[in-house]
């Protein structure tokens, strides 16, 4: 009886622990979640869905397999997949780059994350741009010819714009904002906002 005693004393601190412990690493998960998809621009959160993941992988590397390591290939080519999927004003928050290709749908919101996450799979530095009521993506670029585009300068470094809710648009789809119309430039991978000094918008 004493040993029954001590059994269920013991065990029932075990089962006490593993709760707690549980319960802490569901909270530190959720301000994980927070702190990578939330971020608060004025008065307004953003809430970004980018994800590498075997999905994103295997369907960056399928739509790059013929570019043999070219960079205007690689970026236009994952920009074309993106583009051709049918644009639909997504009411929710914006949706996983899985989703986006299985429902065959997408927001810029929607859109720019599927193409974002592509674009980081194969290593390309690349930031969203947000503007009033929209978002894009810039990617940066380092060509050995010249593209004949105009390029957003931040700090001297330039970046493309690549527009996901033109249908077959192309890399330095034109800037049709003031930059005081810029709300932020954000790298969603980290979940925070570019410091910059300047910027620029030339060939």
């Amino acid at each position: 009886m004493l040993f029954q005693n001590k059994f269920v004393h013991y065990f029932s601190i075990i089962i006490s622990i593993v709760f707690i412990c549980t319960l802490f690493y569901m909270i530190y998960k959720s301000i994980f979640i927070v702190d990578r998809q939330f971020l608060d621009i004025d008065d307004k959160t953003y809430v970004n869905q980018v994800k590498i993941d075997d999905f994103t992988y295997s369907l960056a590397k399928r739509l790059t397999l013929h570019c043999k390591g070219n960079e205007l290939c690689e970026v236009q080519s994952m920009l074309d997949f993106t583009t051709n999927i049918p644009y639909k004003v997504n009411e929710s928050i914006a949706r996983s780059a899985r989703k986006v290709v299985s429902q065959n749908y997408g927001d810029c919101d929607d859109k720019s994350n599927l193409l974002i996450s592509l674009l980081h799979v194969k290593g390309y530095e690349a930031y969203f741009v947000l503007v009033p009521k929209h978002i894009f993506v810039i990617v940066h670029l380092k060509l050995n010819q010249s593209l004949n585009k105009k390029a957003l300068y931040i700090d001297g470094k330039p970046f493309y714009k690549l527009e996901t809710t033109a249908t077959n648009s192309k890399i330095g789809f034109p800037l049709r904002y003031k930059f005081d119309q810029i709300e932020a430039i954000v790298d969603p991978f980290k979940n925070k906002k570019i410091k910059y000094k300047s910027l620029e918008y030339k060939y």
